[in-house]
C-alpha cells in the first residue's frame, strides 16, 4: 500500500487513542488570583464534570460569585457534560475505524467532522462562559459595578476587579488539540499519493 496513505492511517489512528485520552485528564483550567488569595484558586473543566484543582477551590469560587450575583457552577445542571464523553468515545471508535479501512475519502470525512465539533465545541465553551460571566442576579448580589460583566478569558488572563482570571486548556485538552491537529494533517498527508498517481498516469 502507498506510503503516503499508511502515514495518514497512522495519523488518524494516533489521534483517535489521543482524543479517547481526553476522557482521562481535565480538558481545560480556569484560575483565579487575587491578593487575599496568593495561593490562588482554580476548576479544572473535565469532558464529563467539574472540579476544584484544590478539594475546596470550587466551593470558595462558588461562593465568591455569590456576591457578585454569578450563578452557581453545578456540574449536574450543564447538559454538555453528559453527552460529550460519549461523543469522544464515539469519534474515537470511528477514528480506528478509518484507520483501519485507509480509505482517503473517509480518513479526509472523519477529520472534517473531529474539526468541527473542536469548532463547536470552542464557541459552545464561550458562550458558556458568556453566560454564567454576564446573566448576573444583581438583584441578589451583595456587590454590583454598574456595566460590570465577569466573564474570563477563552484562553489567556483578564482582570476582572481585583482577581486575575486565567483560562487554558489542561492535560485533556492538549490531547484533544494535537487529536484534531493530526486528523486535519491526514487528509493532506492522503492526497500526496492520489496526485502522484495522476503525475504518473500522465502521457
Amino acid at each position: 500500500m502507498k506510503s503516503a496513505v499508511l502515514r495518514a492511517r497512522l495519523m488518524v489512528a494516533v489521534a483517535a487513542v489521543a482524543l479517547a485520552g481526553a476522557l482521562f485528564f481535565p480538558l481545560w483550567r480556569v484560575s483565579l488570583t487575587a491578593p487575599q488569595y496568593p495561593e490562588g484558586l482554580g476548576m479544572y473543566i473535565w469532558a464529563h464534570t467539574v472540579t476544584g484543582v484544590e478539594p475546596n477551590d470550587l466551593q470558595n469560587i462558588n461562593g465568591l460569585n455569590h456576591y457578585i450575583g454569578m450563578k452557581t457552577i453545578v456540574p449536574e445542571s450543564i447538559p454538555e457534560l453528559g453527552f460529550m464523553p460519549t461523543g469522544i468515545v464515539a469519534m474515537s471508535v470511528a477514528g480506528l475505524l478509518v484507520a483501519a479501512m485507509g480509505r482517503r475519502r473517509w480518513i479526509l470525512v472523519w477529520g472534517s467532522v473531529l474539526l468541527l465539533s473542536a469548532v463547536v465545541g470552542l464557541v459552545d465553551f464561550w458562550r458558556w462562559e458568556y453566560d454564567y460571566g454576564h446573566n448576573l442576579d444583581l438583584e441578589h448580589a451583595p456587590i454590583q459595578v454598574p456595566g460590570m460583566s465577569y466573564q474570563p478569558p477563552l484562553i489567556g488572563s483578564k482582570q476582572l476587579l481585583n482577581f486575575t482570571a486565567t483560562s487554558l486548556p489542561a492535560t485533556g485538552g492538549l490531547l484533544a488539540i494535537v487529536s484534531v491537529i493530526l486528523a486535519v494533517a491526514a487528509p493532506l498527508v492522503a492526497r500526496r499519493d492520489g496526485a502522484g498517481s495522476e503525475t504518473r498516469s500522465m502521457p
